[in-house]
């Protein structure tokens, strides 16, 4: 019965035995490696495709067109300038959003009153779409930059607002009866042990704002812009440069890329005390 009973457990070591040592083997290198091989393919087989005239240069030309385009949009200035604008269209409505965000969800975390008074209506206006709202916010603001700084920081607020509140809600109790018996006072109690547990979850939320952000960019910016990579995107549509579409879409995926990889290194930092965000991850 022993014998019986000790092999599954056998079996099971074995079975794992290959994940825990593989990525070990590798290091971070490697896996770094592996994680831009699919990309650098699909790159590598579109090029191909489109210098055999297989894909239509109409349809979706070949990088290396787009990246002749980038250099002569990078060389002429205009395409750095509608970059800039952009990120700081971006920035601006990131920063008001993500503290309209926090302070809503550390009240709703904190009080059961603020969350009847504030979390129905603001469930409500999380399930309206951009593009309902865009109508009514050009009536308010216009089509300049407030219009677009508006909608991202409302993009940006939801995530930030969900995660924050969830975070505070799953602070272990027996924590916070650990620091009220060591003395800790109510701001005391939230500084050095409320905020920092929700702090993995209201990181979590920042990734999602980070994405949020671009998402309510790109629909701002496609209405009455005179600047910034939608704009870029919505002139070359007019004059069919198929190039310029693709660089601009290229630029969306490689920002978003950049700021998750900001946020995932801001984890590691705010979180090296936390085993899950630690060295080890």
């Amino acid at each position: 019965m022993e014998q019986t009973a000790a092999a599954p457990a056998f079996d099971q070591a074995q079975t794992d035995a290959p994940q825990r040592t593989c990525a070990p083997m590798l290091g971070k290198h490697g896996l770094l490696a592996i994680s831009w091989l699919a990309p650098a393919a699909v790159v590598i087989l579109w090029e191909l495709l489109a210098r055999a005239g297989w894909i239509s240069p109409q349809v979706l030309p070949a990088p290396s067109k787009v990246i002749t385009t980038t250099i002569k949009l990078a060389a002429s200035g205009s395409l750095l300038g509608d970059l800039g604008v952009s990120l700081l269209r971006a920035a601006a409505g990131f920063a008001i959003g993500a503290s309209v965000g926090f302070v809503l969800g550390t009240l709703v975390g904190f009080s059961r009153i603020a969350e009847a008074a504030i979390d129905r209506s603001v469930q409500m206006i999380r399930a309206i779409p951009f593009l309902a709202l865009l109508p009514l916010v050009i009536v308010w603001l216009g089509v300049g930059e407030a219009e677009k700084i508006f909608l991202v920081a409302l993009g940006v607020t939801f995530p930030i607002y969900i995660n924050t509140t969830l975070g505070i809600r799953q602070v272990d109790p027996k924590l916070i009866e650990l620091g009220r018996i060591q003395g800790l006072g109510s701001l005391e109690l939230i500084r050095r042990i409320v905020l920092p547990g929700a702090l993995p979850s209201i990181l979590t939320g920042v990734r999602y704002a980070l994405a949020t952000a671009w998402l309510a960019l790109v629909v701002a910016e496609t209405i009455g812009a005179q600047s910034g990579i939608g704009f870029l995107a919505m002139d070359a549509r007019e004059f069919l440069r198929t190039d310029v579409i693709v660089l601009t879409i290229a630029i969306y995926a490689l920002i978003g890329v950049g700021a998750d990889t900001i946020a995932r290194l801001l984890e590691r930092r705010l979180l090296a005390w936390h085993p899950t965000y630690g060295a080890g991850r």
